[in-house]
């Protein structure tokens, strides 16, 4: 609870502190006309087109992280910047002397830039947002495009700029009503993913929509030129900056920014598993783990040997990324299972099992509001599903149950049977593999027990390799010694 009041009172006094600096400075005698149109359009252009720049660069980094959300912070940013470009650029007494641009291109930035920022903040598993995640590669070059014409056809055609009413009563109120809407309502999605999740690119998310609406009100209300009116300039541009430095707090190591963002373009999936991993997912798995000494590694072999399998299913290499991510989170949900329940040594009551078949639905709600693309998230909320339709948490049956899921089974219950539990020992690889081919056709997709077969015929030594090298084996030895 202290650390939530702490968490409120910074992001309240992040909106007084320039909000009531606009109001004093606006009642005072230095609220003066800074008349600068060359610094306008030198800062302003240059300051925007370097910010245009890192948010195209979050939205390609976004495609190799496969989250959805990040796409959209990307395009929010994308269309804030390129309009503030085009605001800049058009300075009259410059490259061109229409003077209805500059001011419509400001206020088109914070609309445009409200809208994606929204759409970040609904839930993955929406109809929209997965029409949206179908075309993930495609957003960023076709909304770049679309915004490079729309600023093209403004610049040619300036006059047009009159039918938007951006800038006239009431139409500038019923925009800053939208706009205060629309992000009053991300901000209270963001923080409350945050306070869940303690991940700062949320946080960051909150600070950025927050300053957005400050600037927003200095737009509207604002004499422009007056020293108060050049305070919008400053925190549009902050909102950039903490958002890209949310994203680089959580997905790049601390190690070397250079080397990690390099390591984000790898294509080969094996690196990937190791390098790949945002730092923040990285702690949350290790957080589970914690939780069951019994299963530490498990997250990360289980993604090892459903990335194995998926290759000899020739999956695509999109689905390989999704399912090793999918794999290293599989059991998050586990952080919301009671100690006493995860731990027990003993038979579990028919009301701790109930407990206990909750975790991939737990672990779906909190990665479907981190922005995972909805092939992780299949294999998070599908993954104990059965063949014939036995499983949980939805019974679904044969090929209603997501590949990616039935893949994904067949690597945890192999994991599973050859690590040791609270309540019995690991079996060896060969005992492992009769229960597996037994349930083939029950439990596990035929095909994908076929391909399993194969790949430890051909991978053996791997496979010998993987379970002599996991936690319980070492600790076991340690103990006979």
């Amino acid at each position: 609870m202290h650390k939530n009041t702490g968490v409120f009172t910074r992001l309240i006094v992040s909106m007084l502190v320039p909000l009531l600096g606009y109001a004093l400075l606006r009642e005072s005698a230095i609220d003066k006309s800074i008349n600068a149109p060359q610094e306008h359009f030198y800062i302003v252009s240059l300051v925007s087109g370097l910010a245009l720049a890192l948010a195209v660069a979050v939205g390609i980094v976004a495609i190799q992280l496969r989250n959805i959300k990040i796409s959209f912070l990307s395009l929010s940013y994308v269309s804030l910047a390129a309009m503030f470009v085009l605001h800049g650029l058009s300075t009259p007494g410059f490259l061109m002397h229409h003077s209805g641009i500059s001011g419509s291109a400001a206020q088109l930035s914070v609309i445009l830039a409200v809208v994606w920022l929204w759409l970040s903040s609904v839930s993955v598993d929406q109809p929209l947002i997965k029409r949206f995640a179908q075309w993930q590669r495609l957003l960023l070059p076709i909304w770049t495009l679309m915004l490079f014409a729309f600023c093209v056809f403004l610049w040619l055609f300036p006059d047009f700029t009159h039918y938007f009413h951006l800038k006239e009563s009431p139409a500038k109120w019923y925009f800053t009503i939208f706009i205060v809407g629309m992000n009053g309502w991300t901000m209270y999605r963001y923080l409350q993913t945050y306070l869940s999740s303690r991940f700062p690119l949320q946080l960051s998310v909150v600070y950025s929509t927050g300053w957005m609406i400050i600037a927003q009100l200095i737009i509207v209300s604002g004499q422009p030129w007056n020293a108060s009116w050049w305070l919008y300039h400053f925190l549009l541009l902050a909102s950039v900056i903490i958002m890209v430095a949310g994203i680089i707090n959580q997905y790049v190591s601390s190690r070397s920014i250079t080397a990690s963002v390099r390591l984000m373009f790898r294509a080969n999936p094996r690196d990937w598993i190791n390098t790949y991993m945002s730092t923040s997912v990285r702690e949350l798995v290790m957080t589970t783990e914690a939780r069951d000494s019994y299963t530490a590694g498990h997250n990360y072999r289980v993604a090892l040997y459903a990335l194995k399998l998926g290759e000899e299913l020739s999956l695509s290499p999109a689905e390989l990324r999704a399912i090793a991510q999918g794999g290293l989170v599989h059991d998050v949900g586990k952080l919301r299972i009671p100690d006493h329940i995860l731990n027990k040594p003993g038979k579990l009551t028919p009301e701790e099992r109930q407990v206990i078949e909750v975790h991939p639905v737990s672990g779906y709600d909190l990665c479907k509001r981190l922005g995972f693309m909805p092939e992780e998230l299949s294999v998070i909320r599908s993954h104990h599903e059965k063949w014939d339709g036995s499983g949980y948490p939805d019974q679904l049956a044969g090929e209603q149950i997501p590949l990616l899921a039935r893949v994904t089974a067949v690597a945890d219950v192999y994991d599973a049977l050859t690590s040791s539990r609270s309540y019995r020992k690991a079996m060896s690889h060969e005992a492992a593999m009769d229960i597996i081919v037994k349930e083939s056709g029950r439990h596990f997709d035929p095909r994908c027990v076929e391909a399993w077969q194969k790949l430890v015929q051909e991978q053996q030594p791997f496979f010998e390799e993987t379970i002599r090298s996991s936690p319980h084996l070492k600790l076991e030895r340690k103990l006979a010694k």
